[in-house]
């Protein structure tokens, strides 16, 4: 009989173990990862990104006139899967190369000129990071700016503005 008892004891708990679990509604978990998230340093308002956007405006216009010959550029567009998975891949390729990947840089480039004229701008990310130390390191020096990661990887395959010189915001 005791171990009946225990056993029915068991399921009461598995039952309410599960209503707990299973029994939140998707909202309410969405707030609790919601409210775990923290904003990253550096987020500007749409009001300043217009202002940077703006200040931009001379710089385009004197290449899109005098060497593109049309209008270039103001943006890329990447998936956020393709910036995830890069981001997972230039960590892993960073460890490989012996670095410790803490960031990434943005190059402004362009495509190259082809039989319709001088290539569009472009931007490009590379992984940025420091040389591996030992674990048992007892100086932290991330407060220095870090360099590209030699050999590491870049992501260039964002699309285009649309249409390629809208300004910010594109909607």
């Amino acid at each position: 009989m005791k171990k009946l008892g225990l056993i029915l004891l068991g399921i009461l708990i598995g039952i309410a173990a599960s209503y707990f679990y299973f029994g939140q509604d998707a909202e309410a978990v969405d707030n609790q990862i919601a409210a775990k998230v923290k904003p990253p340093k550096g987020l500007i308002t749409e009001a300043e990104g217009i202002v940077l956007d703006k200040a931009f405006d001379s710089r385009h216009q004197l290449i899109s006139d005098s060497i593109v010959k049309r209008p270039d550029n103001r943006s890329s567009w990447y998936a956020l899967q393709d910036v995830k998975d890069y981001l997972d891949y230039a960590e892993n390729q960073a460890r490989g190369l012996g670095y410790t990947m803490d960031g990434v840089r943005i190059y402004l480039g362009a495509h190259a000129n082809s039989s319709e004229g001088v290539g569009y701008t472009t931007m490009f990310i590379v992984p940025t990071g420091t040389k591996g130390t030992s674990e048992g390191s007892m100086f932290n020096f991330s407060f220095y700016d870090s360099g590209d990661i030699p050999g590491g990887d870049g992501l260039n395959d964002g699309g285009n503005g649309y249409p390629p010189p809208a300004n910010y915001p594109n909607n």
